[in-house]
């Protein structure tokens, strides 16, 4: 008997993420539409990276601008403490 053992690399499928904003029926980014800026704050108030959100690399800078507007007029808080 041989001691040699193949170590096999667990084989796992890496789901291609889509951006939200991107497509025919994507939701269009506003600072006054705050349920859908929500989604995209931690709960400590923090804008959400986008390798976590899946948010296109302009869709973020918009996204991230949306949210800091609606921060500016009061619509969101600045920190959920």
């Amino acid at each position: 008997m041989e001691a040699t053992t193949e170590v096999k690399k667990k084989q796992y499928f890496k789901r291609r993420r889509i951006c939200p904003f991107s497509g025919p029926n994507a939701p269009a980014i506003d600072y006054k539409n705050v349920t859908l800026l929500i989604k995209f704050v931690s709960e400590r108030g923090k804008i959400m990276p986008s390798r976590i959100t899946a948010v296109s690399c302009s869709k973020q800078r918009e996204l991230a601008t949306a949210i800091k507007r609606a921060r500016y007029l009061a619509l969101m808080p600045f920190a959920n403490v």
